[in-house]
């Protein structure tokens, strides 16, 4: 408390605040992060042995810092006081065992977001975890959060999809491992000694996949020449809207992937298959989220028809050309959506021109997501091998294999003696390369996408400011 009352330059009364940013504690728990965050092994431990390693008093300084500060903050949450206790404990132990791998098993039952879902909460969050397509270390992190889960929304799961886990959220800050491209809060990312039965909760930030979409789609609409919609071009201005979007979007698209006729686990945990077989998977989720939007639409939803647009520019124009070309799972269901689009006349690139059918492009979507869904509910009498095949099949008659590819010529070209995990390793990298519209559309959006690393709701890129 000292140290705290020490940064806001005396030790006179703190002034009452109600959002957790704003009190003195937060800064000052936020630079304890920061310091233990660079002396952490990859696995979340400290080696106190290694050449540039801190002395063991300071680490415990830090920590003792956060605690401290979580102590602070908690009353501004009465809601996480279990969660805030639980971590206190799960911080002492880990510096009392000589910071080995962490283990916030404890704090991260009593994390328990989802049984509140009330617009606007605020939680205050700190485990050791990585950040999915961020951080891959096991770093302490910290962030401030509020939930978005207005009635509209809430009505609609309560009376139709029925999510119990899903959390709509937004930032409110955070520590380095969310200064990245991760858009989630999910519970499978903290280091713990044992994975729990089942996970009760999972986040996704609507702000940052929001503020993405609108700076991508902008860029994309400029460099191809496309003419929007009134609305649409509203839309793409409007980051409450689009949060919104996002928002339902996100929900029904995680309920998907326990619904349907499914040949096997959805979230394929622990699996090892093709990754155009997570693509399928990923992809299904988002054209079913765009099939159920066009009924809201219909019935009179308002955000359901901005979900629509959410998901043909941010699946057409930013996953294609977005990260690595290694096993680039999302980015070979944007291709597959384009070229599917656009083999049925619903988009046309033509004298430098990027033309949509706004009518068209809604019933030819939702075809492409009815030939996943046999190629599911055919998978269920196949066996696992043939699954996939027929998987590959599928995005093969709209996307080009790669020349070289060994499962381009057929099972014949495989060893079939081997299980099929083995026969894995037969894929290549990038076994469906991008076309050349995709190659010049990525090379004109690279510093756009690049800069929205660490975005938020103001638009700022933050890594990249």
């Amino acid at each position: 408390m000292t140290e705290i009352l020490v940064r806001m330059g005396g030790e006179g009364k703190i002034p009452p605040v109600s959002r957790v940013v704003d009190h003195p504690a937060w800064p000052v728990l936020k630079d304890a992060v920061e310091r233990i965050r660079p002396w952490q092994s990859p696995d979340g431990s400290i080696d106190f042995d290694a050449a540039d390693a801190p002395r063991r008093r300071d680490a415990e300084e830090a920590v003792r810092s956060v605690v401290e500060c979580v102590g602070v903050l908690s009353p501004l949450l009465p809601h996480d006081a279990a969660y805030h206790e639980a971590l206190a404990g799960d911080l002492t132990r880990w510096a009392d065992g000589g910071f080995d791998v962490p283990d916030f098993l404890d704090s991260l039952l009593a994390f328990q977001p989802a049984a509140h879902r009330a617009d606007g909460l605020q939680h205050l969050v700190v485990f050791p975890m990585y950040t999915q397509n961020g951080n891959p270390d096991r770093n302490l992190e910290a962030v401030v959060l509020r939930m978005v889960w207005p009635d509209w929304l809430a009505e609609l799961e309560r009376t139709r999809y029925d999510n119990p886990l899903f959390c709509g959220i937004t930032f409110e800050d955070f520590t380095a491992g969310y200064d990245t491209n991760s858009a989630v809060l999910f519970p499978e990312t903290i280091a713990v000694r044992e994975a729990p039965e089942r996970f009760s909760w999972g986040g996704i930030f609507c702000d940052r996949e929001a503020a993405r979409f609108r700076r991508v789609t902008e860029a994309a609409v400029d460099v191809l020449g496309l003419e929007l919609p009134e609305d649409v071009a509203a839309l793409v201005h409007d980051q409450k809207r689009c949060e919104e979007a996002f928002v339902l979007w996100d929900m029904v698209h995680d309920r998907t992937h326990s619904h349907g006729d499914l040949p096997f686990d959805p979230f394929m945990i622990k699996q090892r298959q093709p990754f155009w077989m997570y693509g399928l998977e990923e992809l299904r989720c988002d054209l079913t989220a765009f099939r159920e939007a066009v009924k809201l639409a219909a019935e009179g939803v308002p955000q359901a028809r901005d979900v629509q647009y959410a998901v043909l520019f941010d699946r057409m124009f930013r996953f294609p050309v977005t990260g690595e070309r290694v096993r680039n799972y999302d980015g070979l269901g944007g291709q597959l959506l384009f070229a599917y689009l656009h083999r049925h006349d619903a988009v046309r690139w033509t004298d430098n021109r990027l033309f949509i059918d706004w009518q068209r492009a809604p019933q030819v979507t939702n075809e492409l997501c009815a030939e996943i869904e046999t190629l599911y509910r055919d998978g269920i009498d196949r066996p696992k091998l043939v699954h996939w095949f027929a998987g590959y099949e599928l995005v093969a008659r709209y996307l080009a294999p790669h020349p070289g590819s060994t499962w381009a010529k057929g099972p014949e070209a495989l060893d079939l003696s081997l299980p099929p995990r083995k026969l894995v390793d037969d894929v290549l990298p990038d076994e469906f390369p991008l076309s050349m519209f995709y190659e010049a559309l990525s090379k004109k959006l690279r510093k756009v996408i690049a800069a929205t690393r660490g975005i938020t709701a103001d638009g700022a890129g933050r890594a990249a400011a």
